[in-house]
């Protein structure tokens, strides 16, 4: 066994691409490697560590630190440190280049270990795909389990691409703050611009995160709480739980009252840190939250921010500024301040909205617009006279310009339901109900129930349904409406049971059961069973079951009680009311007359008018008349029936009112440049197109069967591009994403959206990802031999796979611009490329198997004629590549530099322009233009061929 010392040079078999590690601690179970190149360090438990130790040999060519290349003439250890001799130099093993990669096909070769010809082929095509799906501007946008709605997606990429995006993502209700945000995770985390990712979020929406990333985009976030913190420190007293995981999910409350839990979480580092319904929390210049106070302090570690908040500027200047002071502190220290400048945007939304709706301009806009621009005189006149004349491209670029102006939309974003299309309307039929017999012992269930739903933790929890009258009803209306599918939803999984029992009793129909006490299989299969067309009519969930879920199929949702607060309502219409959304929304309320469900359905409905329309800022609302519903509804059953509905009226008009003059309030102060600036649609269309393109291909469907094959997964064809994958005969455990039960997967988005129980394999998804790096992290088809028949020639070819492979941070985002990038080489027995004779695909269709071993079996063949063409296509590769390097290195460049100056140019116009995003970019131009002119190359995989008569070798 090897005896392990500090500063030993070992390489990451799993991850060669972290360059050459040094072994820096070594204890009793565990070592400790750091790999400079990639500024990474690296824990191996000793008994399984995917480690290999540097060891070369008299003959092989290093590098040093400095950058020299020497040939080695002999090997000497001592103490288990190497040492390198070398034209009478002493080169001790830590002095050798952080960036050497290891891959030693040609050693394979020379020792007689042929893999099969096809295999080769596998490796290339899977280094050809890895190379086109790293480089892809649309790598961490095709991978998700989404619609592809378009602002979202400009949102994502707009954030995404920045350096260190601190923003506030605060799209109305039911646009997808919270998918935006998981698109931008998904991405940088793809892109390995992030690596350990906070999210905090109250309490009733962690599960919905840990859904939304599970099944959307394949990410595992670790639910934190204080057992699973204090499970982890058991028998570890000292250490810190938060770093024994890179994502991490948690609520808010749990660390804000727990001193020891946020000091850990703020010592852990962050490279992005995530807050949902960042308007919970409280700043005032004279008071601060707990919350807040945590939010503050780990923002100020963290490089990265989104803060994803549903309340409106309008409804709170001073909590709208508290949340900017999180994003930019230095920009945002003083309201006062922030308060006379929010006037100074207000001169340039006419003119902005003139030129997005096509309207000419006036003698008094172009006046405003030379002032705006007084730094740069000749091109605003050039460009108003542009414009003037009709030049829609001039009027856009002016548009653009403009929005670039807008302070604060540089940090928020905020599309709202006026500007978008595409939602359908929402009808609500409410259905006032008297029990048959015993209507007042039916009030009573009802009224206990509803305060049992309320918060009241004094009752028991019981539910009698079999009497109800809206069971009746309920059964009516699944008679009326089939067979059309019926979303229900209720407060809690022992309702939930309750009801399927209660049904059961009266009518015989397909449903499907949806709770929190369901594992995430079960509930996948239940929802999947609700998708099929000839599946359950009916599906019953909790309020917690169907978070974060997407049944847009159905038209039908039955609410068969309501949640008192009016933000958890729209989270269940938000079930079936998403954009996209082809139908209109049937909403069925049924209520017992005289009952808190009447209050509340009528407040919802003729107060709020909250069933058929979406209210931003609704919540405002309830804090004004939450109190006052809630004891009503408590109160009205036994009230006098006069004086009941006096108040009650008294209430919905006075709601009424207030919610008229919300509304007014909201569109008065609607932010119109914010709102053009969070979406611009060229973009978005572009990025748009680009994933349905990929999403039509058959490339990666194709190249997956042929991994599937190679690696023993038995698939069954269920339906076009959908197949069921099957684990029993796979060669190796390592496999990724197939449990032993096996899984359904699809390449097709349509099917997916629809059937969350079945994977969407895109080039983003893990299985995809996986396989990838299973094939070429190990030597399969890095050594191989084939024929090709000729009967009048005869010659010996090498045919080299050799990969120019750039070692950088992973968030610098090399991948952009110098991915892996596979060189295809063929060089002849004379050591001449003569890679232009033979053509990639027509060649590969006449090889050959064969075997090598009557020409491997002659000493001079092994020692000096395959060693001389090898290093002879090594010549030509490293020819090749510097090619490669100089096309990355001005590709780089230009993009930076353009960004940098775009950046420096809007910051004489915006002051919203953080200095340390422009000092970012500067320090990652060079640390690029580092990696890509350092980037060496490696030989990836070998093929030995004979071009003559196949007999001969016989």
């Amino acid at each position: 066994m090897e005896q392990f010392k500090a500063g030993q040079r070992w390489i990451s078999e799993s991850e060669p691409e972290l360059g050459l590690g040094t072994l820096i601690e070594s204890g009793h179970r565990c070592i400790k490697i750091l790999f400079p190149a990639a500024a990474e360090y690296r824990e191996y438990a000793i008994d399984n560590a995917p480690i290999k130790r540097v060891r070369f040999r008299a003959g092989d060519t290093i590098k040093t630190q400095d950058g020299m290349s020497l040939t080695v003439e002999a090997v000497c250890e001592l103490g288990g440190l190497i040492t390198y001799v070398s034209e009478g130099r002493e080169l001790p093993e830590a002095q050798l280049s952080d960036t050497i990669s290891f891959r030693r096909p040609e050693d394979r070769l020379l020792a007689g270990q042929i893999d099969e010809v096809a295999d080769f082929e596998l490796r290339r095509r899977t280094l050809q795909n890895q190379h086109l799906s790293r480089k892809s501007s649309i790598r961490g946008f095709v991978g998700g389990r989404i619609d592809l709605i378009p602002h979202q997606l400009y949102i994502a990429h707009e954030v995404s691409s920045r350096q260190a995006p601190r923003v506030l993502l605060s799209d109305e209700v039911g646009l997808g703050k919270t998918i935006e945000a998981c698109v931008i995770l998904h991405r940088l985390l793809l892109t390995g611009r992030a690596a350990r990712i906070f999210v905090l979020v109250p309490e009733s929406l962690v599960h919905q995160w840990f859904v939304e990333m599970l099944r959307r985009f394949n990410v595992w976030l670790n639910i934190f709480d204080e057992e699973r913190c204090a499970a982890i420190t058991v028998g570890q007293p000292d250490a810190n739980p938060f770093l024994d995981d890179q994502l991490i999910l948690a609520s808010i409350s749990f660390l804000a009252n727990s001193p020891t839990r946020s000091a850990q979480a703020l010592a852990a580092g962050w490279d992005m840190l995530v807050v949902d319904e960042a308007h919970h929390l409280q700043w005032t210049p004279g008071r601060v939250s707990p919350e807040y106070a945590l939010i503050e302090t780990l923002s100020k570690q963290a490089e990265g921010l989104l803060l994803l908040t549903a309340t409106p500027e309008q409804l709170g200047q001073e909590s709208h500024f508290a949340r900017l002071r999180l994003l930019d502190p230095d920009r945002y220290d003083d309201f006062q301040r922030f308060r006379s400048e929010s006037g100074k945007y207000q001169l340039i939304a006419p003119i902005a909205e003139k030129l997005h709706t096509g309207k000419p301009l006036n003698k008094e806009d172009e006046h405003v617009i030379q002032e705006l621009f007084a730094q740069d005189e000749e091109r605003a006149a050039a460009t108003l006279s542009a414009v003037g004349s009709g030049d829609g491209a001039a009027r856009e670029r002016l548009l653009e310009d403009l929005l670039d102006l807008h302070g604060p939309g540089r940090v928020v974003f905020r599309n709202t339901r006026t500007a978008m299309s595409g939602f359908p309307r929402r009808k609500v039929q409410l259905i006032a109900l008297r029990a048959r017999e015993a209507h007042e012992q039916c009030l009573d269930r009802v009224s206990t129930e509803f305060a049992l739903d309320a918060g009241d933790s004094s009752l028991e929890v019981k539910y009698e349904l079999k009497s109800d009258p809206r069971i009746q009803w309920l059964v009516g209306l699944l008679e009326d409406l089939a067979p059309q599918k019926i979303l229900l939803i209720c407060r809690s999984k022992e309702k939930a049971l309750s009801l399927v029992e209660a049904l059961r009793l009266q009518i015989n129909i397909k449903s499907s059961l949806f709770h929190e006490g369901l594992t995430l299989i079960e509930r996948d299969r239940n929802a999947a069973y609700f998708a099929e067309e000839d599946g359950a009519r009916l599906l019953i969930c909790s309020e917690i079951g169907s978070e974060g879920r997407n049944f847009q199929f159905a038209h039908h949702l039955v609410l068969f009680d309501l949640p008192l607060n009016p933000e958890l309502l729209e989270q269940r219409i938000g079930r079936l009311d998403r954009i996209g959304q082809t139908t209109d929304i049937q909403i069925h309320v049924a209520y017992l007359e005289r009952s808190p469900q009447e209050v509340l359905s009528r407040w919802y409905h003729e107060g709020l008018n909250a069933f058929e329309r979406s209210l931003e800022g609704a919540n405002e609302l309830f804090r004004q008349f939450g109190r006052q519903v809630h004891d009503l509804a408590l109160e009205f059953p036994s009230a006098d029936t006069r004086e009941a509905a006096t108040e009650l009226a008294t209430l919905l008009e006075e709601t009424a009112k207030a919610r008229r003059a919300l509304v007014r309030q909201l569109e008065e102060g609607r932010d119109r440049l914010l709102e053009m600036n969070s979406f611009r649609p060229r973009t978005a269309q572009h990025l748009i197109e680009g994933i349905r393109c990929e999403d039509r291909k058959a490339t990666l469907e194709e190249f997956m069967m042929d991994v599937f094959d190679h690696f023993g997964v038995h698939l069954e064809e269920l339906a076009p591009r959908t197949y069921a994958l099957n684990a029993e005969g796979i060669i190796t455990d390592a496999f990724p994403s197939i449990p032993l039960e096996g899984i359904v997967a699809t390449f097709d988005r349509k099917r997916a959206l629809s059937r969350e129980d079945v994977a969407f394999l895109t080039w983003d998804h893990p299985m995809v990802t996986g396989a990838m790096d299973l094939v070429l992290d190990s030597q399969t088809g890095n050594s191989t031999f084939a024929v090709l028949p000729d009967a009048n020639d005869r010659a010996l070819l090498i045919e080299a796979l050799f990969v120019v492979e750039a070692v950088a941070e992973g968030r610098l985002h090399v991948d952009r611009f110098l991915p892996a990038t596979p060189l295809r080489i063929i060089v002849n027995q004379k050591g001449e490329d003569v890679g232009s004779d033979y053509p990639e695909r027509s060649f590969e269709k006449r090889l050959q198997k064969g075997s090598p071993y009557k020409l491997l079996d002659h000493p001079e063949m092994v020692q000096k004629v395959l060693p001389a063409m090898i290093r002879a296509a090594h010549k030509s590769a490293e020819r090749k590549a510097k090619t490669v390097s100089y096309e990355s290195l001005r590709a780089m460049n230009q993009l930076l530099e353009h960004e940098i100056h775009r950046l420096r140019m809007l910051q004489k116009l915006n002051d919203h322009v953080r200095p340390q995003e422009i000092a970012l970019a500067e320090n990652q131009q060079q640390k690029l233009a580092h990696a890509i002119q350092s980037a060496p190359v490696r030989l990836d995989s070998i093929r030995l061929i004979w071009k003559g008569p196949p007999g001969l070798l016989a």
